[in-house]
């Protein structure tokens, strides 16, 4: 689809503000957000900017955009779409809802129908922002005083992985949120004890490390880091001596791993009136929604007394969840299909891991340092009736798995959606030989192409 440069961007949130503005008050709106920490931080956003504005609402937290969920919807009610909506443009027209709005970040690949009023800065040309750091502008300009949730915008950008790039507009939010930054190592978080983290950590995924005490307790006294009465200090408290020779021991054991890798800004915000460790607090939003409990990760964002316990406590139990499927993944079985070629490797999980996790995972590996830029990494795990595939490009470099998604998908059925690095799709549990084939076809082809 043409990009329409002639529009400034601002003013396009300009008018879409406008008119959600303008819709009267008796009307209730539907705000519909995807289920990740980008999508929940959204909807944290949007439903206290509703609330400022005393406007009717409701909210639908999804796990994927699906075509029987856009055609059972109410033509009249308006509806919000956040991180979500711009890959099913024909359906929401065919839908024929009145009045649509989309905040999103993703790629569109149809053209934007009359019903939809579109607030994407894919169509003025690549901006790096987040969904959540779209939403925070725009409820910004209904209201000033919503610069009070800026701080939830940096925790969808850090869910989205887009700390590295946190520049040109998002640079104004970390302003607004009193974000404090500090340069240190890129395992989180930052104040717990390091022995913990390192257990639990698997963004980079440390063999021999993660998931392994032993193995942690070595490395820790390799790096000259010694329990005082029984307990490790956190990351937070090292000195600069003590990173220097945690991060060396760390590359090491992982000699692929860059120290660009390893090193890079840590973000620190008040939440729960407490200093916090961003990714801490984002990949605990992102554990609840991925163990089915939503409305908790929103609870969690609005800061609801209980909220943070009950997140914690879900927060341990899906790293458990993932630390077990990074092992599945690892150790070959019969329940796993491996298949591995030139530049590519296809990870079929089948029914061993969870359909919320089987993105994540394929996120760990493509961060791993095991693959080299480039490689395309696409993991699959059945949910239903269907498979949920997710692709990722190693070191955000190469071909667009978005494209070689859609190219599939158009051919056999299905939805995709995504970015050019980072993309997934569903397709139907009966296609999965036909998928696995055409996938293979399609990253031998343009591996030839290349």
């Amino acid at each position: 689809m043409e990009k329409r440069g002639n529009i400034e961007f601002d003013e396009s949130m300009n008018n879409a503000v406008e008119k959600l503005i303008a819709i009267p008050k008796n009307r209730e709106v539907l705000v519909v957000s995807h289920f990740d920490t980008d999508g929940i931080s959204s909807a944290a956003i949007m439903v206290q900017a509703m609330k400022r504005m005393d406007r009717k609402f409701s909210v639908r937290i999804l796990k994927r955009l699906e075509k029987e969920f856009i055609f059972s919807l109410e033509k009249n009610k308006p509806v919000i779409f956040l991180d979500l909506g711009s890959g099913m443009l024909n359906y929401i027209k065919e839908a024929e809802i009145k009045e649509v709005f989309i905040i999103d970040h993703h790629e569109l690949v149809q053209e934007i129908p009359e019903n939809v009023t579109m607030v994407n800065p894919m169509i003025y040309g690549k901006e790096n922002i987040s969904s959540s750091g779209l939403v925070y502008l725009f409820c910004k300009k209904m209201n000033n005083e919503n610069k009070e949730f800026a701080k939830l915008a940096v925790l969808g950008m850090i869910g989205d992985l887009m700390e590295a790039n946190i520049d040109k507009l998002n640079n104004g939010i970390l302003e607004d949120g009193e974000i404090k930054r500090r340069r240190g190592l890129l395992i989180y978080p930052y104040t717990r004890p390091v022995n913990k983290v390192l257990e639990y950590n698997s963004d980079p995924y440390i063999p021999g490390i993660t998931g392994n005490p032993t193995g942690i307790t070595e490395l820790l006294r390799h790096s000259g880091i010694e329990p005082v009465n029984g307990k490790y200090k956190s990351l937070i408290d090292l000195n600069d001596e003590e990173m220097k020779k945690l991060v060396t021991s760390i590359m090491l054991r992982n000699p692929n791993t860059k120290n660009k890798e390893l090193v890079g800004d840590i973000f620190l915000l008040k939440f729960f009136n407490k200093l916090e460790d961003a990714r801490e607090l984002s990949a605990m939003i992102n554990a609840c929604s991925r163990l089915d409990e939503p409305e908790v990760a929103l609870q969690f964002c609005m800061e609801v007394p209980g909220a943070r316990k009950k997140a914690e406590s879900i927060h341990a139990k899906y790293k458990q969840h993932l630390i077990a499927g990074l092992d599945s993944v690892k150790n070959s079985s019969e329940k796993i299909e491996k298949i591995q070629g030139k530049g590519f490797l296809i990870i079929n999980a089948r029914d061993s891991v969870k359909d919320t996790i089987i993105g994540t995972i394929a996120s760990i590996l493509s961060n791993s340092s095991l693959y080299d830029e480039g490689t395309i990494i696409v993991t699959m795990a059945y949910y239903e009736d269907k498979i949920k595939v997710s692709a990722r490009g190693v070191g955000r470099k190469g071909r667009n798995v978005r494209e070689i998604l859609d190219t599939i998908v158009k051919k056999i059925g299905g939805e995709v959606g995504g970015h050019e690095f980072a993309a997934g799709c569903v397709v139907q549990k009966d296609k999965e030989s036909e998928f696995i084939n055409a996938l293979k076809e399609s990253c031998e082809i343009e591996l030839v192409k290349i």
